[in-house]
């Protein structure tokens, strides 16, 4: 599975003192450990940091790229911010995210083509996250169609069913397990699929079990990447162990080392 570190992001206290004070040294190590851990790309978001959210973003963009080549995910909510930021990567990139509306398609599809980057679109749209699987592979079915029109090519196409916390939402995991595996036979070559997977435990006391559980039932259903808390043991051998049972990966004693080493 393709994993993207979520720890860089304004949200968490030490990387919004890290941004606001230019600590380029902390973010780098963040950026390098989360690698380290299993991580294939780094998603990049500033969050709620003083100094204004596109010189925040450059600034962090040009910090890592510093250091790794590896993929970055740049997540921001205001489209000026990517297209602006964007122009500052020199490593693969990762828009995230647009929604399913056409107006939002119609923008972001064309920018991922104009800077060969992969797109992540939400199943979200101005009326909301739908709140059944039938919602879901509509709104997916627009985005693919969406995508094919502007000529994106589908493998460079990652659809999220947006998860929501299970413990204010509980009929949504299994919605999104439902929309996975319907989404997957509606297009031939079929779009990757990504989640947020933090969002499921959400404010919920056994996080990083409800993380673990969920993400293998995911990869069950056809999950490509998530983006997720690579330093979480825990979730990580869970997500290694669903693909060597699906046979993704071959099973050998030492297929968690094994699984690391060729990455």
């Amino acid at each position: 599975m393709f994993v993207i570190g979520e720890r860089i992001n304004g949200m968490f206290k030490e990387v919004k003192k890290a941004i606001e004070e230019r600590d380029a040294e902390a973010i780098q190590k963040l950026a390098l450990r989360q690698l380290e851990a299993g991580a294939d790309a780094l998603d990049v978001n500033v969050g709620p940091t003083k100094g204004g959210a596109l010189n925040n973003m450059q600034w962090l963009i040009e910090t890592i790229q510093e250091v790794t080549d590896a993929p970055i995910c740049v997540d921001t909510a205001k489209f000026e911010v990517m297209a602006e930021a964007l122009k500052r990567c020199e490593n693969p990139t990762i828009i995230n995210s647009s929604k399913a509306s056409p107006d939002a398609l119609d923008r972001y599809v064309p920018l991922a083509v104009e800077t060969n980057s992969q797109l992540i679109a939400l199943t979200i749209d101005e009326t909301g996250v739908p709140q059944d699987v039938d919602g879901r592979v509509a709104m997916g079915a627009t985005i693919v169609t969406k995508a094919m029109g502007h000529g994106l090519p589908i493998p460079d196409l990652y659809i999220d069913p947006v998860i929501l916390p299970v413990n204010v939402a509980p009929k949504q995991p299994a919605a999104v397990l439902g929309a996975i595996s319907q989404l997957r036979m509606i297009s031939d070559p079929p779009p990757k699929f990504v989640i947020g997977l933090s969002n499921v435990s959400q404010n919920c006391k056994e996080r990083s079990l409800l993380n673990s559980a969920f993400v293998a039932m995911c990869v069950g259903a056809g999950l490509d990447a998530a983006i997720m808390d690579a330093f979480d043991e825990q979730l990580m051998h869970a997500a290694i162990t669903a693909e060597v049972l699906l046979e993704k990966q071959l099973y050998c004693d030492d297929y968690i080392a094994a699984y690391m080493s060729n990455r």
